[in-house]
């Protein structure tokens, strides 16, 4: 499989991932890992072309079109999985940047409701398919962690997430709950949030990154196939970044 190095350790052998957000980028890479561990797969995406071509390439047990903010249609999805799983990513969501002068509210609210919604919703829905000792697993950021002009809503979702997963992991126990908060990751998302400044923002971490190289998603996808791999983990937070944080924005 293409982006994925084969585990010879079969890590996830007899069990089973549902991946949502997984037609490209952290997701799509994150398939790959958890087929190469020896594990079966439950892609979801919201676009049925971009999951096709993803699941040819993947081979999943199933696949499943729905758009995770939809919350009715998330219910529905795992009120339909006709067995169980032993763990749940999401890489479903992005970022939102926008100065207070230039901000459409109704927009904000209904992005960081959403994104909120969509967290609490794939906790509630899923916690009567996902067995004990398996992983509810959310990407969120740490690049809101410093306050910025137009970082606003990126900020305050980045701190309401790793508490969200705490108090998950103690309501859905023995189900684990954790978080990877990363930095910039060299995915199609970031491609498209930078459009032609991306070169030089790679160029750049590459210079100054203590790593020397910019994280992509097989990095992602290599701590998430290990959280769910860990059953000591629980309502953390995981950072990875390749030391952005260590360095002034």
């Amino acid at each position: 499989m293409s982006g994925s190095e084969p585990n010879p350790h079969q890590d996830l052998v007899d069990q089973t991932v549902v991946v949502i957000g997984a037609s490209s980028g952290i997701g799509l890479e994150t398939a790959r890992q958890v087929r190469a561990a020896g594990g079966q797969v439950v892609m979801v995406a919201r676009d049925p072309q971009r999951l096709e071509r993803a699941a040819a390439e993947v081979r999943p047990r199933s696949t499943a079109t729905l758009d995770a903010a939809d919350t009715d249609r998330l219910q529905q999805f795992f009120s339909d999985l006709p067995y169980a799983v032993d763990h749940v990513i999401s890489t479903a969501g992005g970022p939102l940047y926008a100065p207070l002068a230039d901000m459409d509210v109704a927009e904000t609210s209904r992005h960081f409701g959403e994104r909120l919604a969509m967290t609490l919703g794939i906790a509630k829905y899923s916690r009567g398919r996902v067995r004990d000792a398996g992983t509810l697993l959310f990407i969120g950021g740490t690049g809101g962690r410093r306050p910025g002009i137009g970082w606003a809503v990126t900020s305050a979702l980045t701190a309401a997430l790793p508490a969200l997963t705490a108090n998950l992991a103690l309501e859905l126990a023995p189900i684990r709950v954790n978080l990877i908060a990363a930095g910039f990751v060299d995915t199609p998302l970031s491609a498209s949030l930078l459009g032609n400044q991306v070169d030089a923002r790679r160029e750049e971490l590459r210079a100054s990154l203590p790593i020397r190289r910019v994280v992509g998603p097989e990095d992602v996808a290599a701590l998430a196939v290990h959280i769910m791999c860990n059953e000591a983990l629980t309502g953390a937070t995981y950072d990875i970044d390749g030391g952005q944080q260590l360095l002034s924005r």
